[in-house]
């Protein structure tokens, strides 16, 4: 599945098809696969969270992304998120970036 695909998805259809879509592509994208799946609720949950935006057009602001990322790296020891799982995260978050 390609990003546009996932995207259209995302705008489109209700959240649980874009989570199960979302879930793949993660798993079949090569520099994503280090990820757990305790981090892939994550990513869920922050994209969930922002999803009206998404589904507006709008996206995800870089302002947002620089928030989210910031918060989860005050909290990386409780989360045990390592530093390449925050630049995977942040870089996902980016994808959903107008």
């Amino acid at each position: 599945m390609e990003l546009e695909e996932l995207l259209a998805i995302a705008k489109n259809e209700p959240f649980e098809r874009f989570e199960l879509r979302l879930n793949d592509f993660l798993r079949y994208k090569s520099e994503f696969k280090n990820l757990s799946a305790d981090n892939k609720k994550i990513v869920l949950n922050l994209i969930k969270k922002h999803l009206s935006d998404i589904h507006n057009g709008i996206g995800i602001s870089d302002y947002v992304i620089r928030q989210e990322t910031y918060k989860l790296y005050e909290n990386r020891l409780k989360l045990n998120l390592t530093e390449n799982d925050l630049a995977d995260i942040k870089e996902i978050l980016n994808l959903f970036k107008k």
